[in-house]
This record gives C-alpha cells, structure tokens and sequence, in this order.
C-alpha cells in the first residue's frame, strides 16, 4: 500500500483546500477549549485577581496617578480607599453565565498567538517565496502587539474607565450598583478593543 503523501497547494481541489482549512480551525478551537478549561478552574484568580483588580484603589494605575498627584500636592480621586459602587447580579444564571463567557473570552485571548499561527499555516503555502520571507515576522509581530495592546487595555483603560464610570453621578439620589454583566463586559471591551487596534 503506498503512502499518501500530502498535496501541495498548486495540486489541491477547491474541497482539499476546505479539509486543510477545517483542521486549522479544529486545532484552533481546541487550544481555546483547553485554556477556557483551565481558566474555568482558576475562577478565583481570574475574577478576583485580574477581572476586580481595577476596582481595587491598589492597582498600579491609581497608585501611579495617585503618586504623581500627591506629587504636585493635589488632591486626586485616584487616592481614595475605595470606589463608591457595588458590582452585584441581578440574574439566577447571571454568576455562572459570567464565569462561563468569561473563561471562553480567556481562552480567545490567551490562545490569539496559536489561532494566528494556525491562520498563518493555512495561508503561507499559497503564497510566492518572496512574499513569504517578507512576512515571517508577521506571528510574532502580531502577537506582540496584541499583547501590548491588551496590557494598555488592562492597565490604562480599563481602570480609568471603571473609575470614571464608577464614580460618575447625575445625581445623589442614584446610587452605581454596577451588573456583574456590565462590569465584566467593560474590562472585556477595553482589553479587547486595545489588543485588536494594536
């Protein structure tokens, strides 16, 4: 029996091409999978660590403002011992909702590097020598901006924009009782966002 040997791009049907895409985003998938597995199990150290580490007054960004206010001797919201709101759910599901969508969102973002190495094994054989060797860079590039990008998402915008948000009043008469769902979907936005337009 003779060994099937593997195609090259200029002798794939449009079908053989589909089979290579499909086993890209199988591999992909999985590594999400497992590390929204993994971030599943750590729940404490995500949510607490990471998701409500900006509403803490101890987060390196509010001690960095908080320091160059005390500085110049001006007085700065950044000092403060706490953030005047609450994060509550107001749903049955709406804890376990959180935690699941959370875990998935950890599993996109921490496994970008291999989604994008996935992406580019499928699309590199199809291109000529010249424009790969052009753009070998382009995993680790991209993947180092991304990750800066999540980095200034994490500890630039997302606090400034919970403090903000947070802080903000029309009135004394309402109080900021934030939904667990609004809150973990403004970090998310911020280090998403960040991470993509880097």
């Amino acid at each position: 029996m003779a060994k099937t040997e593997k195609k090259s791009p200029d002798e794939m049907s449009f079908l053989d091409h589909l089979e290579e895409l499909r086993w890209h985003l199988i591999r992909s998938t999985l590594a999400v999978v497992i590390i929204a597995c993994l971030a599943f199990i750590f729940k404490g150290f995500i949510f607490d660590t990471i998701l409500f580490g900006p509403k803490n007054m101890d987060f390196p960004t509010y001690r960095f403002f908080c320091n160059i206010a005390t500085f110049f001797g001006v007085t700065s919201e950044f000092c403060g011992d706490s953030l005047p709101f609450t994060i509550q759910s107001r749903l049955m599901a709406g804890q376990f909702s959180a935690h699941i969508w959370t875990s998935i969102w950890a599993g996109v973002i921490l496994g970008f590097p291999y989604i994008l190495y996935e992406l580019w094994k499928f699309i590199s054989p199809g291109l000529y020598e010249n424009e790969r060797k052009h753009s070998r860079g382009f995993i680790l590039t991209a993947f180092f901006l991304f990750f800066l990008g999540v980095l200034f998402g994490y500890f630039v915008v997302a606090p400034l924009s919970i403090n903000f948000l947070g802080t903000y009043q029309v009135s004394k008469e309402v109080l900021n009782e934030i939904d667990l769902s609004s809150y973990v979907g403004t970090v998310r936005a911020s280090v998403i966002a960040c991470g993509i337009m880097f």
